[in-house]
């Protein structure tokens, strides 16, 4: 499983890509709002600390306008995947962009009904909102598994299981039990990760009897 980081805070990029954990990032209109600063100067920072791709999220919500913002943000750097909304002129901007060679991330999905409409129109990415949908009572992973076997069922779909609106690490957990492509994770939850109240006592006691040891490394 891939793992993206879902922020715009480039000191927080740094350091976990410090760690070699990240493939790519995530970011939308909140999480640039945010961070205070510019959109397009973000994401070509961004762009720069972390090799694969960063999506930024256009605003329009008609094909026209919503096309030639994701031609510019396209223009900020190659591995930038232009983000649009799963509507009509969400997926028609995507077919456009993706026949010019642009990675095109599809957001706010549902269903999987929307999932399967948006490989049709040759995502690179689908993002669906598993933890949204268990705020309203919904199981969202309940829809990343139903996407991964209609993906699986038809080897034509290119279009990778982005899981979003992550909100604890067993969202991440049970989806990478499921086969999804990716997982994008805030960073928050990605630090929470690590913890383990085992792993805390056990790093302790060693510490201790390496203290009584009077000894050292360097």
């Amino acid at each position: 499983m891939k793992f993206f980081v879902d922020t715009a805070d480039v000191a927080e990029i740094k350091d976990l890509a410090a760690s070699g954990l990240l493939d790519g990032v995530t970011t939308n209109p909140s999480l640039i709002m945010k961070s205070g600063r510019p959109m397009l100067e973000v994401i070509k920072e961004i762009c720069a600390i972390v090799p694969g791709p960063v999506s930024a999220e256009t605003v329009a919500t008609d094909h026209k306008m919503m096309l030639a913002e994701g031609r510019k943000l396209a223009k900020i750097a190659k591995n930038v995947a232009v983000k649009v909304p799963l509507t009509p002129d969400g997926l028609k901007t995507c077919k456009a962009l993706r026949e010019e060679g642009t990675k095109v991330n599809v957001t706010l999905c549902f269903s999987a009904a929307q999932a399967i409409l948006a490989a049709k129109s040759g995502a690179s990415f689908i993002s669906p909102f598993i933890g949204r949908l268990d705020d309203v009572g919904t199981d969202g992973m309940r829809l990343i598994a139903d996407i991964v076997q209609i993906y699986d069922a038809y080897p034509e779909f290119e279009t990778e299981v982005l899981v979003a609106s992550i909100r604890h690490p067993m969202h991440v957990v049970d989806a990478a039990k499921l086969g999804a492509d990716i997982a994008t994770i805030p960073p928050a939850i990605v630090r929470q990760m690590y913890n383990h109240p085992l792993t805390d006592k056990g790093l302790a006691a060693f510490l201790a009897d390496w203290a009584k040891t009077g000894q050292s490394i360097l």
